[in-house]
């Protein structure tokens, strides 16, 4: 399989206010050139487009080519299971939708340990190996958005699933909060293929600042900026496919292009990445280097390095807020809230780069907590 697959969560639209109106017309000619190109993944969830994209899918692809030429990818909305009948429930309405009699992919869909504990309850990881053992899944598996621990916690419990999707991107590799790299190594200790999403972070490195558009051009003048991000977690080992949320025939065009043949990172290209890498830190808010003596002591508990990352990568990609905000709710389910400081500076006087934490506090509780 190669190493790109096609996210059905942002497809063209009639109306750009209206997630529901995909334009059909334009999906079935990017799904055309897709597979014209030699690609076969096609992946689409529950909620996608208001609950459309399963449905989008069935009539650009699935009644227009035979089932053995495309891969389907579809995942259980965990929110949506409060008891084990749910599940069977719900998977039957989402083969409907797709118009398929099995999945070759399906997964619990963005678990975090709120959701963990429901699967558990509702025996959410026997029912996917149920329904592998029916014909009905092919490979089984779930995505995450979570701590390395938790993640670590559910590859010990649970070695029957076969792979992890992760939001993997070069930006957010060493991010104290979303923790790609850590979570990235925990599944090749494990032995499990990765599936990357969000490998240009929403579309956000797909617009680099000037400086780091130069680093890339004078390199490769004809490679996109989103090129770079895509290629360098195909990259990875290990790496099972890279998802691209395609908007327009135009994305369509330059991702198959450079995924067609496609060729890792060298050396050079990896060190280009660095510094582009470093290039975007400098311009962040906050430069806190996560090394955690702040938190050393701290009353709250509050997790004010991976605060402070969410933060700064907000303020850099301001249309990542969605994604930002659901990483600052997770990681403050097990710690302080950033408007929960007392003000005891404690942190400042551990602090290494003499940060005036407790003011940067007050902007990630402004900004996150409103």
């Amino acid at each position: 399989m190669r190493k790109l697959g096609f996210g059905l969560m942002r497809l063209p639209l009639v109306n750009a206010d209206d997630q529901t109106s995909i334009d059909m017309e334009k999906f079935k000619a990017m799904a055309d050139r897709f597979i014209e190109r030699g690609f076969t993944y096609f992946d689409t969830a529950y909620p996608y487009h208001g609950g459309k994209s399963e449905e989008a899918l069935r009539e650009a692809v699935v009644k227009r080519y035979p089932r053995e030429t495309f891969t389907v990818t579809s995942k259980m909305p965990v929110w949506a299971i409060n008891e084990e009948g749910d599940l069977e429930r719900v998977f039957n309405e989402q083969l409907e939708r797709c118009g398929v009699d099995y999945f070759d992919y399906y997964w619990l869909h963005a678990l975090n340990r709120e959701r963990v504990e429901v699967m558990d309850r509702v025996d959410g990881w026997g029912f996917l190996v149920r329904k592998k053992a029916e014909g009905k899944i092919r490979n089984i598996g779930f995505s995450f958005h979570d701590t390395s621990d938790l993640l670590a916690e559910i590859l010990d419990k649970h070695p029957e699933m076969e792979y992890v999707q992760l939001q993997i991107n070069y930006l957010d590799w060493e991010s104290p909060a979303i923790e790609s790299r850590v979570c990235y190594e925990l599944c090749v200790k494990h032995g499990k293929p990765v599936i990357v999403m969000e490998p240009v972070k929403g579309g956000s490195l797909a617009r680099v600042p000037e400086e780091v558009e130069r680093l890339f051009k004078d390199y490769n003048p004809d490679a996109s900026p989103a090129s770079w991000a895509i290629r360098y977690c195909a990259s990875l080992p290990g790496v099972l496919t890279v998802l691209s949320g395609m908007s327009n025939m135009e994305q369509m065009e330059d991702n198959t292009s450079y995924m067609q043949d496609f060729q890792p990172l060298n050396d050079e290209e990896q060190a280009i990445i660095t510094r582009a890498t470093e290039v975007i830190r400098d311009s962040i808010a906050i430069h806190c280097t996560a090394c955690h003596y702040c938190c050393d002591g701290c009353p709250q508990q509050i997790a004010i390095p991976e605060y402070f990352s969410l933060y700064n990568t907000l303020q850099q990609f301001p249309e990542q807020k969605g994604n930002s905000k659901l990483y600052y709710d997770l990681v403050a389910k097990s710690h302080g809230k950033a408007s929960e400081c007392i003000e005891c500076g404690q942190c400042e006087a551990q602090c290494p780069q003499h940060l005036d934490i407790i003011d940067h506090l007050k902007q990630v509780a402004e900004t996150f907590e409103q």
